[in-house]
């Protein structure tokens, strides 16, 4: 019976946020790393030394842009929208109508919100992935792939995007049906996410952006002496976890925050006059 409404409540959600209009945003969002990458598909050099500059380079963009503002703004837009959109849509009512437990309810809701970000977000970076390495031969791509842990490259950043998409979005429906204005925690964490690379060695682990950052499989440097600024708030000066270990840290993080929100909606009540 469970099993058959979540299904049900998955069924509703996803054509919700695959086509609605109110997440086209989301989509060039998601896509917007593409096109510099297209430019340098056009334009860019296509020899070994440019191949070992360019996997550094997608490795940069990855942890620091597409993380920490892509990921993130994306999936503030899809989680927080899965109970304060139908708010102002007013038709949260009609799920709470109907004989379905509050918590099975949340558990849908995530679910949709998680098939369609991750189904977003991991597509794409595999484009992304296409994108910069198109302009190479088939020989020097399939020398990286086969004999350069290209594969391991790429699954890890896949991997990496999908634990985003889950521990964010917990996060962000946990907001969504905690607060009446969702914005404010999310700035709240855009902050602390922020400043992770000057928190003191403990506290960085007390965030979503260190674990991601040990699954990712290439680290990037320290700036030259002379350089810092905003870069140093970006960087990570400890030793990663093991993946393993990130990957199950996420994971239950995740867990925890949304039977949290779940038994934060049984005292859900809805008064579209006040939203």
């Amino acid at each position: 019976m469970i099993n058959r409404q979540i299904l049900a409540i998955l069924r509703i959600d996803l054509a919700k946020t695959f086509f609605s209009k109110r997440g086209l945003w989301i989509y060039l969002l998601a896509l917007s790393p593409v096109i510099p990458m297209v430019g340098h598909w056009l334009f860019g050099r296509a020899d070994d030394h440019a191949l070992s500059d360019d996997i550094r380079a997608f490795a940069g963009i990855f942890q620091f842009f597409y993380l920490r503002i892509v990921i993130f703004f994306g999936c503030v837009g899809i989680f927080m929208n899965l109970f304060r959109g139908e708010m102002l849509d007013k038709s949260l009512h009609y799920y709470m109508l109907a004989p379905v437990r509050r918590e099975v309810l949340v558990a849908g809701k995530f679910v949709s919100g998680l098939v369609a970000a991750i189904t977003i977000f991991c597509g794409s970076v595999i484009i992304q992935w296409v994108g910069i390495f198109a302009h190479y031969s088939p020989e020097l791509i399939w020398g990286y792939m086969n004999s350069g842990n290209g594969w391991s490259h790429l699954a890890s950043y896949v991997v990496a995007a999908a634990l985003a998409c889950i521990g964010y979005g917990a996060i962000f429906l946990w907001a969504g049906v905690r607060y009446k204005n969702p914005l404010f925690p999310a700035a709240a964490i855009l902050v602390w996410e922020g400043l992770n690379g000057i928190l003191p060695a403990m506290l960085k682990k007390v965030s979503i952006i260190y674990w991601l950052k040990s699954v990712c499989p290439i680290s990037i440097p320290p700036p030259q002496t002379g350089r810092g600024g905003v870069w140093n708030l970006l960087l990570f000066d400890i030793d990663p976890a093991p993946p393993v270990m990130a990957i199950a840290n996420l994971v239950l993080l995740a867990a925890f925050v949304v039977v949290w929100a779940a038994l934060r909606a049984r005292r859900l009540e809805i008064s579209y006059g006040t939203e």
